[in-house]
């Protein structure tokens, strides 16, 4: 005789404990224990416990390692009412987990006793749709995202590495981009810069930029600082964002721009892009991470410094080193994984190695970023770095700092 749904619920109900709201508040308390959320991502959207973690029913058996990996480990399934929580915690027990509870009632119970939930941010029809691909992640899901849409960063430089970095966070639905760049769009920016396109020849950049992140994503807040990074201003324009990145091409914005974020307690994401090399890492001294200071206390000389008119720099390389920027600023944003903070992607992509990790070290006695500072001000960076005041593009990666992170 073929088994009806009421079999099935009667033999889930024998095998497996039945617990009330009390037992289970009780569960929760201790150490270790697991809730698990089965009900499908609208309802978890409309309301949940706080202490709850969201694995819809449909991927329960795909996922519950990645957050349960003891068999061993106390878990309380839960739903709406307590039907599919009993046939979900039944699957679980057949996976072998030997400590799986079922709550009667679920979250409507819950709820009817006046207990603690929260309700997540209420996504539009199109936000649902444009980033379900991150919303099936369990490292971003519901939550990354709308962090990522409450977030706020700053890009210094709309150039080659501006393009992709801006580009990816729009996709990714950073909520405000605010753009620093002075610089207009020349036909020469084409080969690399793929944010601009030839009938914006002309155009400031961050008016560029911004025409392409919002016809990328229209609901992107883009702020444009259409002036010169300096230390008279940079104070003011970085303190309202959560993570700034260099995408710039000069020493005088590389130690200005560090040297503010350290002051700010601002995590930076940092690029630069040579002919053929280039590099990516974050300096966060707030979270016991280096500066750029402690890995260049001073700038190489001028005359070893080429500009890009002069050095060149292929065109795909900066897609590559803007994309890590990307990605390295997202993790922080929500909290994902582990920075670069203390280490350099470094590529030299002629060569058969390709790609190496380098160390980073704090310095103990980094003029900005140490226990004991001897700079506490912003300073004349131009003549800092031997630059006249016009500034001597210092190209998209020095060469001798190029030297000095592969040997580093």
């Amino acid at each position: 005789m073929a088994k009806t749904s009421k079999n099935m619920l009667d033999e889930a109900r024998a095998s497996i404990k039945q617990i009330d709201i009390d037992e289970a508040r009780r569960l929760i308390d201790q150490p270790g224990t697991v809730l698990i959320d089965v009900r499908e991502s609208d309802e978890w959207r409309q309301g949940h416990i706080p202490q709850a973690v969201a694995i819809p029913r449909g991927f329960l058996e795909l996922r519950v390692e990645e957050k349960v990996p003891d068999h061993h480990t106390p878990v309380i399934l839960q739903c709406a009412s307590g039907t599919r929580s009993l046939l979900a915690a039944r699957t679980l027990s057949e996976l072998g987990y030997d400590n799986v509870y079922n709550l009667t009632g679920g979250f409507n119970a819950w709820k009817d006793r006046g207990l603690p939930w929260t309700a997540d941010r209420n996504f539009t029809a199109d936000e649902i749709t444009r980033y379900s691909r991150h919303f099936v992640i369990p490292e971003v899901g519901e939550k990354g995202q709308a962090k990522l849409l409450d977030s706020k960063v700053l890009i210094l430089g709309t150039g080659a590495l501006g393009s992709p970095t801006a580009l990816y966070l729009a996709a990714a639905g950073v909520g405000t981009i605010g753009l620093v760049d002075f610089d207009v769009v020349d036909l020469s920016n084409l080969q690399r810069q793929i944010i601009h396109t030839t009938d914006r020849v002309g155009m400031l950049k961050t008016e560029s930029a911004q025409k392409s992140i919002n016809a990328l994503n229209p609901a992107i807040k883009v702020i444009r600082h259409d002036v010169r990074l300096s230390s008279e201003n940079v104070m003011e324009i970085i303190k309202n964002y959560d993570v700034v990145i260099n995408c710039g091409d000069n020493f005088p914005t590389r130690y200005l721009i560090n040297d503010a974020c350290v002051f700010a307690k601002k995590p930076l994401v940092d690029g630069a892009i040579f002919r053929f090399e280039g590099n990516a890492t974050v300096f966060n001294p707030a979270a016991g991470g280096p500066c750029y200071r402690c890995l260049y206390p001073e700038p190489a000389p001028p005359d070893m410094a080429p500009s890009c008119a002069e050095a060149g720099v292929l065109g795909a390389l900066p897609g590559v080193i803007g994309s890590i920027e990307a990605l390295e600023a997202i993790k922080l944003l929500i909290g994902a994984g582990k920075s670069l903070a203390g280490k350099m992607v470094y590529f030299d992509t002629l060569s058969a190695d390709y790609v190496r990790v380098l160390k980073i070290r704090r310095n103990p006695e980094c003029p900005v970023c140490s226990d004991h500072p001897t700079q506490t001000t912003l300073i004349d960076y131009e003549a800092f770095c031997g630059l006249a005041p016009a500034g001597t593009s210092a190209g998209e990666m020095a060469n001798g700092h190029a030297a000095a992170a592969a040997g580093r």
